[in-house]
């Protein structure tokens, strides 16, 4: 299996080339919003590290959120153009998948949105158990009691498992093989809420 993935959805940049049966990871936890300057060097730098013709690659793959609706945005716009520019399909990985891909059993996979507000979904077994939700504190607190709390940082008053992104979209593509499509417009950001533009209006 031969892919290009990306992760743009948070403060964070995460890319990763699977070549036959092995895989080339470049992550940076302080890429700090600068998806737009980063991400075409570091996709670039990669496949030549790996020696990997994007000709050859059998989907691309991207992080569709929740998270940054800017960072969401710049990784959609710029799969869906490679799948075009190649004649690829593509597949739509979730921010949550990322994380709770990493560990089996009941887990909630949270991400800290700020102003007291998380993004959270829960999983039984790697299956949606809690749809994709945005929850103020009190509320997240309120339906977490049965879950494993994982995330990609440490999330303050919660005991949360920190993972890892790269090996959890690795993990998570594995998984969601079937969900590989021709059909772009099945590539759509996942908007868990209003932007603060939407909201202020």
């Amino acid at each position: 299996m031969n892919y290009l993935a990306i992760d743009t959805s948070g403060k964070s940049l995460t890319v990763i080339i699977k070549k036959g049966d092995n895989e080339f990871v470049f992550h940076d936890d302080k890429c700090a919003f600068r998806h737009s300057v980063e991400l075409m060097p570091r996709v670039e730098a990669l496949a030549k590290e790996a020696e990997f013709d994007f000709k050859n690659a059998d989907f691309f793959a991207c992080v569709v959120g929740a998270g940054s609706f800017t960072g969401i945005r710049i990784g959609v716009a710029t799969i869906k153009a490679m799948c075009f520019a190649y004649n690829k399909p593509c597949l739509s990985v979730t921010s949550f998948d990322t994380i709770a891909y990493n560990e089996r059993g009941k887990v909630m996979a949270i991400i800290d949105a700020k102003h007291n507000g998380f993004y959270a979904c829960g999983y039984e077994d790697k299956k949606v158990t809690f749809p994709p939700s945005y929850l103020m504190r009190d509320e997240l607190e309120s339906v977490i009691s049965d879950y494993k709390i994982l995330s990609f940082e440490e999330v303050s008053g919660f005991d949360v498992k920190v993972v890892s992104v790269a090996s959890g979209l690795i993990k998570a593509i594995e998984q969601k093989r079937s969900e590989i499509t021709l059909d772009l417009d099945k590539l759509e950001p996942l908007y868990v809420r209003k932007s603060q533009a939407e909201e202020g209006r």
